[in-house]
Formats: structure tokens, sequence, C-alpha cells
């Protein structure tokens, strides 16, 4: 992704539920990442603490998005 701006569209708790989250905006051809602290991968632990798995699409993008990942709310 470019220098657009950034929007956390969701927020979770492990690194699974972020990749199948991740997987299903790809599909969507949605381009997102996620953000994390585990340094370097090394601590997957520190994550939580620091905000969890936060999954990030650009800005104009983040009600396409909120559809993809809630499609009940939409």
């Amino acid at each position: 992704m470019d220098d657009a701006a950034l929007v956390v569209v969701a927020v979770f708790g492990d690194a699974l539920e972020a990749e199948l989250a991740k997987s299903a905006l790809v599909s969507a051809e949605i381009e997102c990442l996620i953000q994390s602290d585990t340094a370097g991968g090394a601590r997957p632990h520190l994550a939580v603490g620091t905000g969890g798995y936060r999954l990030a699409v650009r800005a104009e993008d983040a009600e396409a998005a909120g559809a993809v990942l809630n499609p009940a709310a939409g």
C-alpha cells in the first residue's frame, strides 16, 4: 500500500483471526494489512498488550471492508 491514509477496521486478539479477516478482504479485492507489535514475530504475546492485531485498509475502502467483515450489519 502506498502513502494512502489508513483506517483500522477491526482489532483481533490473535493472529489467526486477523489473517482470516485479511483473507476475506483480499478475496473481495480490498488491499489491507495487519499491524501488530510482536517483536518481529518472536513474542506474539506482546500484541495483546499493545492493542492487538489491527486490520487496516485505505480510508476510501473502509465502508466496503466493514460490509465484508460484518455482512449482517449492512
